[in-house]
């Protein structure tokens, strides 16, 4: 089981978590404004930013290392590749909705 043996391996590996603690903290925020301000955009554009920012970006960096580890079989790579594209499709698509609204 290993998840990274080359520098620029671990240098991915190192972007990757930062990047999702990055996104968790940007989708608390909007969830922060949304609470604040209790405006029906702002509900679907935190949901977005949850969704494309959170949720995404920790299923793809967990997915990413149990893949890596060998704990889940590589065949369900496109599988795991598809979901979370569809993630982010859903997020952009609140996001774009949330837009749309007028406030």
């Amino acid at each position: 089981m290993t998840i990274a043996t080359t520098p620029i391996e671990w240098a991915i590996l190192a972007v990757s978590a930062a990047s999702t603690a990055v996104g968790l903290y940007v989708a608390y925020q909007a969830y922060r404004g949304y609470r604040r301000h209790r405006s029906r955009p702002m509900q679907y554009l935190s949901l977005g930013l949850i969704i494309l920012l959170g949720v995404t970006f920790v299923s793809a960096f967990v997915g990413s290392l149990l893949l890596r580890g060998g704990v889940v079989p590589g065949d369900y790579r496109p599988g795991f590749t598809l979901l979370v594209r569809l993630l982010q499709l859903l997020g952009v698509a609140f996001i774009a909705y949330s837009l749309s609204l007028r406030g």
